[in-house]
């Protein structure tokens, strides 16, 4: 009978030094824990039972809590964020294999709404009408913040050509004038797409698929450093300056896509300093005018000495495009005077 008083004295006194405690808990946690004790409704009693309810609430509410702070921090490292002034990158680490039978993260093919494809062989393949734009879509180009830097594609940069029209065709990029065997960088971080070699357009020539939604290309290269599906840095040597292909001089063919279509690379670079003008570039409408120009039709007279092959030659398309759009074949005779369609 003692024994069992003695164990009931030491219950009593264990009882109120918890509730003491938990007093005092729940009064440092009304200063600090905010939201959350405003989710808890347990009257103050002085009982052991209220005591028990309370930090089981408290427990409850504080659990909610964490839970909340992690769905935060998913939505803050998903690939399509509402805020501008977010730059993380999440690695999903799930391979998938591309056409090379290479394996790389599936990030780089669902990453943001801007891909969701891949394709090693076609620069454009990704059939965006830029006429259907109507938002302002801003990018982050770099955050220093978040470690994800910007490069000038060559050390020096001194523009050959300029962005634009060029006789019949549209010239997609800035030449940047170089010596060959100088180092062509990446503009910045992502990872290698294309490869490949053009005999007769942008000879050994490299595409990059980065993170902030856009893609480079990189032209007329000597020799090409990298291979499909390589992740790269900002800055790092894609390849060495040359003038393969169709090219009168060693240069750099530098472009700047969205979506596959072209955007003049000085909207971005300060050439003339080396420089990237701001962290965020806006996608509007009026950056692809030139593609939205080119994509009306274009008729071409029919004059003396005519053929198929030198008009396709003359606007850089190919004789098929000419003879389906007209609903010709090779073989008809080209009449003096009357139109064919072009584009």
């Amino acid at each position: 009978m003692i024994l069992k008083e003695r164990w009931f004295l030491v219950f009593l006194i264990w009882a109120a030094l918890n509730f003491d405690i938990t007093a005092q808990q729940r009064k440092i946690d009304k200063q600090n824990i905010g939201p959350v004790e405003q989710s808890i409704s347990v009257p103050l009693g002085t009982d052991l039972f209220d005591a028990d309810q309370y930090r089981s609430e408290l427990e409850k509410a504080t659990d909610a809590l964490i839970f909340k702070g992690e769905i935060d921090l998913k939505k803050r490292l998903s690939l399509v964020s509402e805020s501008n002034d977010s730059f993380i990158w999440a690695p999903t680490n799930v391979m998938v294999e591309v056409e090379e039978k290479v394996l790389i993260d599936s990030i780089w093919i669902t990453a943001y709404e801007y891909y969701g494809l891949w394709d090693s062989h076609k620069i454009n393949g990704y059939d965006f009408d830029p006429r259907e734009l109507k938002d302002t879509i801003p990018l982050n180009l770099y955050n220093s913040l978040y470690g994800s830097g910007w490069s000038a594609p060559l050390d020096q940069t001194k523009i050959n050509s300029d962005f634009g029209r060029r006789h019949y065709r549209w010239h997609h990029g800035t030449d940047l004038k170089l010596n060959t065997g100088d180092p062509v960088r990446s503009a910045f971080d992502g990872i290698v797409r294309i490869t490949s070699y053009e005999r007769y357009g942008y000879g050994h020539y490299v595409v990059v698929r980065h993170r902030n939604g856009l893609e480079t290309l990189y032209g007329h290269l000597s020799k090409k450093e990298v291979k499909v599906g390589q992740e790269v840095r900002a800055g790092e040597v894609l390849g060495l300056g040359g003038s393969t292909g169709r090219s009168t001089g060693p240069h750099l063919h530098f472009e700047v896509r969205y979506k596959g279509l072209s955007i003049n690379p000085i909207e971005i670079f300060d050439f003339d300093i080396g420089r990237i003008k701001a962290p965020v570039y806006n996608i509007t409408a009026q950056s692809f005018d030139h593609e939205i120009k080119m994509r009306e039709a274009v008729y071409h007279r029919i004059r003396s000495g005519d053929n198929l092959s030198l008009i396709a030659q003359r606007y850089g398309v190919r004789v098929s495009q000419i003879t389906r759009l007209n609903g010709i074949s090779t073989r008809t005779i080209l009449r003096i005077g009357n139109r064919l369609q072009i584009q």
